[in-house]
């Protein structure tokens, strides 16, 4: 299984655990707060859904009828819930906190479920990406120093912005990572609301995302 394919598992595991949900819904979610599923399609996503049930960790359930778009009668629509070896399997996935979890494609998956990570998971995760981003601002600066001459505009331009980007998360980590050494001790698994990560002009321009009808 890809890396990819490993964390679409586990943010669909993560959104079962919220609620139960139909195809649409969970990929209407997975486009919406989680950007590295932003172009997720249902031939990727089903599938998915496929392996989960094959494998016992969720179940379907007949949801609320909806008229169908091309005959006008009514048909079910099939809800997708955790099963108990899906909460036990999504429990077992929160507790990692490898290099994996604090990777540009990674760290956002994990942290939209932190609020059932424990303490000191969260914060191993923190302080990984934490000290990954102080090594490309160190690399960027580095660079910066040895071909400053060398750099058009708009070479100078993206630098600037990559180091500007690295060092406003940098600064976020920081407060949360503050934040969660303040946490009394008993907080294990939830706490007050994390302050707002600071987002890029790239990531504000896809804030809209469009979905297509439910297969």
């Amino acid at each position: 299984m890809s890396r990819r394919s490993e964390l679409l598992e586990f943010a669909v595991l993560g959104l079962l655990h919220e609620s139960p949900m139909h195809g649409y819904e969970l990929r209407k979610r997975l486009n919406a707060a989680l950007g590295v599923f932003r172009a997720l399609s249902y031939g990727t996503l089903y599938p998915c859904l496929r392996e989960l049930l094959d494998r016992g960790l969720i179940a379907q359930a007949v949801g609320t009828q909806h008229a169908a778009a091309t005959s006008g009668s009514k048909r079910a629509r099939i809800v997708y819930e955790l099963s108990a070896d899906g909460k036990e399997h999504f429990q077992e996935l929160v507790k990692e906190a490898g290099p994996t979890a604090w990777e540009d494609d990674t760290f956002d998956v994990h942290f939209a479920f932190f609020a059932r990570t424990e303490a000191e998971v969260r914060l191993r995760i923190l302080e990984g990406r934490r000290s990954r981003l102080e090594e490309r601002l160190d690399t960027i600066r580095t660079s910066s120093a040895k071909n400053r001459e060398r750099f058009d505009t708009y070479t100078a331009a993206l630098e600037r912005h990559g180091l500007d980007s690295a060092e406003r998360e940098v600064r976020w980590l920081n407060e949360l990572i503050t934040a969660e050494r303040n946490v009394p001790a008993r907080a294990t698994t939830r706490h007050t609301a994390a302050p707002a990560r600071p987002s890029s002009p790239a990531q504000q321009s896809h804030s809209t995302t469009t979905t297509t009808p439910e297969k």
